[in-house]
């Protein structure tokens, strides 16, 4: 299990405090909603489980089997959930879970890895408010507070998120652009590299 220990490479490095960084992001996420599926689905324990495997990585242990079999376990319980909350509030959690392998490929489909916890947060917000989009900016607007430098410094490597016809698409894609600095480098191995590892140091 020596990969879990060291930087993962691909189209730039991702340290393992970095990805700790957006797992720690996603599970803040993935817990405030958790209650959501609980009182829908009361008795299931696979998305609790999900939140707690990501806290075991991001309080320093390896990622292991452990974060992807209680992600996968937690997706499954997405599916089987009778509202669309509850099913967003399990997914958030295995999302949550699984921000332990994120991959560092420069690919925008990552970038769901990332933030789609927090998006999600943001639609089952709204629609615990009878669909007020209001609520949906609200809370992106405390996903972006969330945010911190190492964070975003890891979002920028990858291309922004495709948007899409779902509302948690959209909301992602709005989140991510809200992110993003007007200016600077592009996402891509040299760029990646230099201002992830500034990031780390400074961080640390």
């Amino acid at each position: 299990m020596a990969q879990n220990r060291h930087t993962v490479s691909g189209d730039f490095d991702l340290t393992p405090d970095e990805l700790r960084v957006v797992a720690r992001y996603a599970v803040l996420h993935a817990e405030d909603v958790l209650p959501v599926f609980e009182q829908a689905v009361p008795g299931d324990p696979r998305p609790r489980e999900a939140i707690h495997a990501a806290w075991e990585f991001i309080n320093g242990a390896n990622r292991t089997a452990l974060q992807r079999v209680t992600s996968s376990d937690a997706h499954r319980a997405a599916r089987s959930a009778p509202s669309e909350a509850a099913r967003l509030a399990a997914r958030s959690a295995g999302d949550a879970a699984s921000a332990a392998y994120l991959h560092p490929i420069a690919r925008a489909g990552q970038v769901g890895h990332i933030l789609r916890a927090s998006a999600s947060a943001a639609r089952i917000g709204e629609l615990e408010a009878g669909g007020d989009p209001a609520i949906g900016d609200a809370l992106l607007e405390r996903s972006r507070q969330r945010a911190t430098p190492v964070l975003i410094d890891v979002l920028r490597r990858y291309p922004p998120a495709a948007g899409g016809s779902s509302r948690v698409a959209r909301l992602m894609s709005a989140l991510d652009r809200s992110l993003r600095p007007a200016a600077g480098p592009p996402p891509g191995r040299t760029a990646g590299r230099g201002a992830g590892a500034q990031r780390t140091e400074s961080a640390s």
